[in-house]
């Protein structure tokens, strides 16, 4: 397999979302490892009460239940296996008790297979306390993680919304009041009817000092075993819906020990018989140590139970997650940069609104199979960007969308193979000397 065969992968051949279903509602089966020299890697199935997932697997975000710009249908025929949503939006539009009137946000959008939500708490700091002004400055590289007065801004707008019990926000849509904690979070997610839903955890930056990471990662935990309690309450409560599983978060930011201790004390939690089913790995990540850090997790974790690495959809950053033994993953990237015109290609991305696409009569990326590059040409998306039609935003999330999720399920195939080693080197190379000559 080269850098680019993958990416003309015909639709044909790919299950539908959900088509896989082996009567079990839990559980992952291992399949192929990686050789010990080459990581924690593995491929595998993750079972699932609406079907399986084969990972590793990118996860399009759904936010509010919609990827924007694209019909489910869509999102379908591009291979997804399954889509995740936001507890955080869909609590505040069109409220969760909507939702789960409608038989929850699967059957609500119209998609027939596994899915995710998480627990809202990176929206409820991020959007909804104003915590967006930290975050802006850490993850646009242009803090000094070191700076003692960052490190007061960030406690103090932590101290300013977080208790023991939960969180105190404003919806971003009208400033309404709101809490969430642990059994509101757990209500919320089990009224949106997700298969995988995440425990409510606190988000931290890298601009909180060693000594506050310490005291909300003990919080975070406190909040994981009620978070145990309530979802089988809600389990037994809501006996005739399908099993949800419930994945811890691991914090600790960019602290070996912390993460260290936080994945072993995730992965022996248990309340009233109650486990996690999975976990995912949150919070602030350097994306030079992403690897490190989620392989010091993964090791802790043990090989029984999934893990999804939150957040990210660059290629380098996948071949280092999977290495590091993370099965699957999701980010808005692929749509949102597609938004603003951004193309993911094997020779790194270029914006399509540039003018020497103007009169260039070729696919946004030769050879590709999927429906914007088998159908249209580069002067006609450009010319749709330019003249702000919407149907630019729904051929540029096509392609991007495709591109990632077709990008992991290569990764899965070279592993399976045994051809990893030759893949992953092909690959980056080509997308790095691309992105260097600007593509």
């Amino acid at each position: 397999m080269t850098s680019a065969t993958w990416l003309a992968a015909p639709t044909q051949g790919f299950p539908k979302p959900g088509a896989h279903t082996s009567g079990r509602d839990r559980g992952f089966d291992i399949g192929t490892r990686l050789d010990e020299s080459a990581g924690l890697g593995r491929t595998g199935v993750l079972h699932t009460a609406h079907g399986t997932i084969s990972t590793p697997a990118f996860i399009p975000v759904g936010t509010k239940a919609t990827v924007k710009a694209l019909t489910p249908e869509m999102v379908s025929s591009l291979g997804a296996q399954a889509v995740l949503a936001n507890a955080y939006h869909l609590y505040l539009q069109p409220g969760s008790d909507l939702v789960d009137e409608a038989g929850g946000f699967a059957a609500f959008m119209n998609w027939p297979g596994p899915t995710y939500t998480d627990s809202g708490g990176f929206q409820v700091l991020s959007l909804g306390a104003g915590f967006k002004k930290v975050l802006s400055q850490e993850f646009s590289g242009t803090a000094n993680t070191s700076d003692p007065k960052l490190h007061m801004q960030a406690v103090k707008a932590s101290n300013a919304v977080v208790d023991n019990d939960g969180v105190v926000f404003r919806s971003h849509i009208d400033g309404t009041r709101h809490r969430f904690n642990p059994e509101i979070s757990m209500r919320i997610q089990h009224q949106l009817g997700s298969d995988i839903m995440f425990a409510f955890d606190e988000l931290t930056s890298l601009l909180h000092p060693r000594s506050y990471q310490e005291e909300s990662l003990e919080r975070t935990h406190a909040w994981a075993r009620r978070c145990l309690r309530e979802h089988r309450r809600l389990t037994e409560e809501r006996n005739s819906k399908p099993y949800q599983q419930l994945w811890g978060v691991v914090q600790g930011a960019q602290y070996e020990d912390l993460r260290r201790q936080a994945a072993r004390t995730l992965a022996q939690m248990e309340e009233d018989g109650q486990r996690f089913d999975g976990f995912g790995v949150g919070g602030a990540l350097e994306k030079e140590n992403l690897g490190t850090i989620v392989s010091w997790v993964c090791e802790e974790l043990g090989e029984d139970r999934p893990r999804h690495l939150l957040g990210i959809s660059e290629p380098d950053d996948f071949f280092r997650a999977v290495e590091a033994g993370a099965d699957t993953f999701d980010c808005v990237n692929p749509s949102r940069v597609a938004r603003n015109a951004a193309i993911y290609t094997p020779d790194g991305r270029f914006n399509i609104t540039n003018t020497r696409f103007k009169c260039d009569f070729t696919p946004l990326v030769e050879g590709c199979g999927c429906y914007t590059c088998t159908h249209y040409t580069r002067a006609y998306v450009h010319h749709l960007f330019k003249a702000k039609e919407m149907l630019s935003s729904t051929l540029a999330t096509i392609h991007n969308e495709w591109f990632t999720v077709r990008l992991v399920d290569a990764i899965r195939a070279s592993i399976e193979r045994g051809v990893y080693a030759e893949f992953r080197d092909d690959m980056l190379a080509r997308y790095a000397a691309g992105s260097r000559k600007g593509n």
